[in-house]
């Protein structure tokens, strides 16, 4: 490592988060560089196989620390792709909902819910990352009380069905 390089930080137990999404990718190397491509992440650490897959790949987007691996159909590790979709929407609070999913859209995110301003005080949109995976963005607007929240829904869902989101 040259003088000029940054080194990696040092990964401490009381510095992870009791819950960390763990995601597996077809092609976790390129998932790390799309996250910090389009999401701003910060690669905290990569490590391959002899074949180049990664057996371990981490990243920080703002505060939040995700997990990748690249899927592996022996161990029953399939990424979304494989499985044809995923029942998993993985959720991040950023400070501008409308210029990170722009981001992550001309990166090659889709669009799968336009940032809107929700009922329950967020603005919030879905988009789907290149490897399968969902992703509910939102900035905070507005502190709500569960009753202020309930009687919004109300009037944003009048017929009271759930939205096809």
């Amino acid at each position: 490592m040259t003088q000029t390089q940054e080194k990696p930080p040092v990964i401490r137990g009381d510095d992870l988060p009791a819950i960390t999404p763990h995601l597996v990718c077809a092609g976790a190397a390129n998932a790390i560089d799309f996250y910090k491509k389009a999401f701003g992440a910060v690669e905290t650490m990569r490590l391959a196989a002899k074949d180049g897959k990664l057996i371990h790949g981490a990243i920080k987007i703002g505060k939040a620390s995700v997990m990748l691996v690249d899927e592996n159909p022996d161990w029953g590790s399939l990424a979304p792709t494989s499985l044809n979709g995923t029942p998993v929407t993985i959720h991040l609070y950023v400070a501008d909902v409308d210029a990170f999913v722009d981001r992550a859209v001309k990166a090659g995110a889709r669009l799968r819910m336009p940032v809107t301003d929700m009922f329950w005080g967020d603005r919030y949109g879905i988009i789907e990352d290149p490897f399968g995976h969902q992703w509910s963005i939102a900035t905070h607007q507005r502190d709500m009380s569960a009753d202020e929240i309930e009687q919004a829904m109300k009037a944003f869902m009048p017929s009271g069905d759930s939205p096809n989101c």
